[in-house]
């Protein structure tokens, strides 16, 4: 299992592109997997042909953990129906070659508990009885070995509900899409947030969207990163360090998907031809029908638009401030008088008045569009 992202240490397996037995090619796709944002397909490494065994589709397995083989000849790829393979000069795993032997377990490797039914490091275990946390219940549901790093989630995790005192319940395994938004999501909580809302007129950009054939999610990104230009700490991001300030305007936006929420971002919105704009946003939107976002297509945004206009029971709401930066911006449906717009910002970084400041700006930008299709 290769890392697709720096921020990945489980990898799902979606899907195998090959079978056992048939021939690859360095650099040709063999399966799918789907990370925390998309499904991206892994590349042999090597010439070959793919042997077994397989991990299942639909595993969870951790970084490093060999998912297939590729052998030197057909006749090495019979090997399927084996309970494991102990990789030879002939067989090379999938993915990493940095996993202890199968048969020959260093010193780290992680070894079973006293009752054999709980694997976990040895660090982990000691970990586990500083805590006074039980092994069993982290390691349920588990593909991989407990580790240091599972203790201590577990630690600070907030309370959940008990489920043995409501009716009878079943448990279905969230996506990997939806596990990554919980966890953002309660990293963006620890961010001090105040809110601001106002109602605005949204029809002339809606009119100005129809005239030119553009999408009015484009035009309202346009309309908040030429605000941010003008107002500047909102494309700041609070660190220990001090606060950065980002030299272009990285947009990302909300889009509601059946497995989920994806924010793909689109770059320098402020400066760049609003036709390339509009080529990139057509893009960045196949891309999210296919989930075939890269890292690069949905991180490092510095502003963040929510648009929940399509649904017009949704009059205002607000949104968590994703890490990475200062505010985002909530847009309920339209009205007759106009929209709501909920500006939520970290106050470790814009204050009250800054917020209110920024809203008369981007106010000024949706009540005369034209400026922004020049």
């Amino acid at each position: 299992m290769p890392a697709l992202s720096d921020t990945m240490s489980v990898g799902r397996l979606a899907k195998w592109l090959k079978n056992p037995g048939e021939p690859v090619k360095k650099g040709e796709p063999i399966a799918e997997i789907e990370t925390d944002k998309a499904v991206m397909e892994v590349e042999a490494f090597y010439d070959g042909f793919l042997a077994g065994p397989l991990a299942s589709v639909g595993a969870d397995l951790p970084l490093g953990t060999p998912i297939a083989y590729i052998v030197d000849s057909p006749a090495d790829a019979d090997r399927t129906a084996a309970p494991a393979v102990v990789p030879t000069a002939a067989a090379t795993p999938v993915g990493t070659a940095q996993v202890p032997h199968p048969t020959a377990p260093a010193a780290s490797v992680p070894t079973a508990g006293p009752s054999g039914a709980v694997r976990a490091t040895p660090y982990a275990r000691a970990l586990a009885r500083d805590l006074g946390i039980d092994l069993a219940k982290i390691a349920t549901g588990k593909a991989g070995p407990v580790g240091a790093t599972d203790l201590l989630r577990e630690a600070v995790r907030a309370p959940t509900a008990n489920l043995e005192e409501g009716p009878a319940h079943r448990v279905a395994r969230a996506s990997s899409l939806r596990e990554a938004v919980a966890r953002n999501m309660i990293a963006g909580m620890a961010t001090p947030t105040f809110r601001l809302t106002s109602l605005m007129a949204l029809e002339p950009l809606q009119n100005s969207a129809k005239e030119h054939d553009l999408s009015l999610t484009l035009l309202l990104a346009r309309a908040c990163a030429l605000t941010i230009q003008t107002h500047p700490l909102f494309n700041t991001v609070y660190t220990p360090a001090g606060l950065a300030q980002r030299d272009q305007v990285d947009i990302g936006i909300a889009v509601d998907i059946p497995e989920g929420l994806l924010t793909p971002v689109l770059r320098d919105v402020a400066r760049r031809p609003l036709a390339d704009l509009a080529r990139d946003w057509g893009v960045l939107r196949e891309k999210v029908k296919a989930r075939r976002l890269t890292p690069q297509d949905y991180r490092g945004a510095t502003f963040y638009i929510s648009d929940l206009g399509v649904f017009p029971v949704v009059q205002s709401f607000d949104s968590i401030i994703p890490l990475g930066a200062s505010a985002i911006l909530s847009v309920g449906a339209a009205r007759t008088e106009g929209a709501m717009f909920t500006l939520s910002c970290d106050h470790r970084v814009v204050f009250g008045a800054d917020g209110a400041r920024f809203l008369t700006t981007l106010g000024g930008w949706l009540s005369d569009p034209g400026k922004l299709v020049v």
